[in-house]
């Protein structure tokens, strides 16, 4: 059985006549962590958000080449975007809670996809809190305001809330680039729990975070993936000059 879970082959990205990514292939794992790194603008979040079709909501854009995953590709007319953005979810820079108790957040994709049964809704929205390691912070007070946790409970309650519909993967863009050290820890550690049943892709601009939680990184510039391999390798002896001028601080 094959490991890989997300293949993209010459992707491009366009938003109207600008070409944003160049010819992307890459090959992502079942149960890894994948980092996105490289300087402002160049294509991470685009590609990310392509991941899911996030980006088919900007009017004017379109793509050639393929993404699938588990070998369906996900472009397919056929493919109900829906499902698709259920079965990969997305975690944003900014923690977007609703104005909602606790508990209706982690319970609203269970009930917008259909969920009646309270002992079901109850079971997942516990064990979400649990996987998302905020369950012991915040049990007696689930009917209290999502807006009245901190920063980083606000990031984790958001994880929680895209656990909850059960996905295979999680995108992340920039989860911890709002949140103090100590809340940036906590998701870091989150992370690596979490590939444990889940993959994930993760942008990031912070060149530790990619080191401390992810398996593979690939750096991007200008639109192009310029290297991909596995993180340690790719911080410590880079193939490409440009690689290395990025990850040691020369540029960027």
């Amino acid at each position: 059985m094959s490991n890989i879970k997300i293949s993209c082959k010459n992707f491009n990205f366009y938003y109207g006549d600008t070409r944003a990514l160049n010819d992307i292939s890459i090959e992502i794992n079942k149960n890894e962590a994948t980092a996105l790194i490289g300087p402002s603008g160049c294509g991470k979040s685009t590609f990310l958000r392509s991941l899911n079709r996030m980006n088919d909501i900007i009017p004017g854009t379109w793509i050639e080449g393929t993404v699938l995953i588990d070998g369906q590709d996900i472009y397919d007319r056929n493919v109900d975007v829906v499902d698709l953005r259920r079965r990969v979810g997305m975690v944003f820079q900014k923690s977007n809670p609703f104005p909602k108790s606790i508990f209706d957040n982690v319970a609203y994709g269970l009930r917008i996809n259909g969920e009646k049964n309270k002992t079901v809704i109850n079971d997942i929205v516990e064990q979400s809190l649990k996987d998302a390691a905020l369950w012991d912070e915040i049990q007696d007070r689930l009917n209290d305001s999502a807006m009245e946790l901190s920063g980083g409970q606000q990031q984790r309650l958001c994880i929680a809330r895209a656990l909850a519909v059960k996905p295979e993967v999680i995108l992340m863009d920039e989860p911890a680039s709002a949140l103090d050290p100590l809340a940036t820890a906590k998701i870091e550690e989150l992370i690596f729990k979490l590939k444990e049943k889940y993959t994930i892709v993760i942008v990031t601009h912070n060149m530790q975070q990619a080191a401390r939680v992810s398996d593979y990184t690939a750096f991007f510039y200008l639109g192009e993936l310029i290297e991909f391999g596995e993180t340690d390798q790719l911080f410590t002896k880079p193939k490409l000059k440009r690689t290395e001028d990025y990850v040691t601080g020369r540029f960027g």
